[in-house]
């Protein structure tokens, strides 16, 4: 989101940036591997249950599989919101262009964009499941009929002044998940992470906005 050229009276900054993402699919896939394996993951720092509750996964594991992979998961976790956090690399995209990269070069660049997965911890086949495909499609449809607002009528322009204030704080990109009340976390220096609830909500909004700040690591807030 941006105003390309000053214009009299508009309270939104020209040279303001904003990215939101708002259907983060690494998150959201282990988001879903959480709940849909019923995982006891431990930590302070974890979000809240998803909104949508999935059915329970269609390939479920035995107990020993789900306790391992639950102490695994506050730790994938952090890194998956991590690399979240970050735009993509337009050199990585303009490599990418490349046509004479071999597949595994091609791959390993990929890898670079994508960022950490629950693939890499659980393996490729924990989301080839008929339950998560369920799940996804459900979340990609409800997700579009959102998209149909005007950009005039976003949560960001309708906080214009608290947003401007956290980006010259140093804030560029908002990450949103679907998940129960209010979750609000700064993930590394110019990105902030909350619920859907919390961004659609005009003061949860804002009060998450002004939480932002570049030498601030505050904890989660959740309810």
């Amino acid at each position: 989101m941006r105003s390309t050229t000053p214009m009299p009276g508009n309270p939104w900054p020209h040279d303001m940036i904003i990215t939101v993402d708002d259907r983060p699919h690494t998150v959201l896939e282990l988001l879903w591997m959480r709940e849909a394996h019923g995982l006891r993951p431990v930590g302070d720092a974890l979000p809240p249950l998803l909104v949508d509750r999935p059915a329970p996964a269609a390939r479920p594991v035995d107990e020993e599989t789900r306790e391992r992979w639950s102490a695994a998961w506050s730790r994938v976790w952090d890194e998956v919101v991590a690399h979240a956090a970050v735009e993509p690399d337009q050199a990585v995209l303009d490599r990418l262009l490349d046509e004479t990269l071999s597949p595994d070069e091609r791959a390993a660049l990929l890898r670079r964009l994508v960022g950490p997965t629950a693939r890499d911890e659980y393996g490729d086949d924990v989301l080839d499941d008929a339950a998560y495909r369920v799940w996804e499609r459900r979340g990609s449809e409800a997700h579009l009929a959102t998209q149909l607002t005007t950009l005039a009528d976003s949560p960001e322009h309708r906080e214009v002044t608290t947003l401007a204030h956290a980006w010259r704080r140093g804030l560029e990109k908002v990450v949103t998940v679907p998940c129960r009340g209010t979750y609000v976390r700064q993930i590394g220096p110019r990105a902030l992470l909350v619920t859907d609830e919390v961004r659609r909500d005009p003061a949860s909004y804002r009060a998450a906005l002004d939480s932002f700040g570049p030498a601030s690591s505050p904890s989660p807030s959740t309810v």
